[in-house]
């Protein structure tokens, strides 16, 4: 296989583990998808994990251990800072840590993070 398809199998491989999402993938059902060999397929998670991108869990399976691979990176969505002070913020030009102003000490910004972040074990409750 060329270096591209390699490549390309790598992203394609990605994907699929960060669509499964904190559910994670098995690494068998993941090469089932990429139509690769478990060789391949263990090859290539191992390689996402070195580049720091999937996690792999061991994980009994079937009476079998496999392991399950989870995405260290998340899609991310313009909803995620929708609200945010800085996008309207008068001062953004002058904004920096150490600076000026210093997003450290905005009182805005403390207040977005607060009221909009989740509370650690709450995921999902609504």
């Amino acid at each position: 296989m060329s270096k591209a398809g390699k490549e390309s199998l790598y992203q394609k491989a990605l994907k699929i583990i960060m669509e499964a999402g904190e559910e994670g993938i098995l690494q068998s059902e993941l090469w089932k998808l990429l139509g690769a060999t478990s060789r391949e397929g263990s090859r290539i998670a191992l390689k996402l994990e070195r580049r720091g991108l999937i996690t792999r869990r061991r994980e009994l399976h079937d009476g079998r251990w496999t392991y399950r691979l989870f995405p260290k990176i998340r899609k991310i969505s313009v909803a995620s800072i929708v609200g945010c002070p800085c996008l309207t913020c008068p001062d953004a030009f002058r904004c920096a840590p150490g600076g000026v102003v210093d997003p450290v000490y905005c009182y805005d910004l403390s207040r977005w993070v607060l009221e909009t972040a989740p509370i650690e074990g709450d995921e999902g409750k609504e």
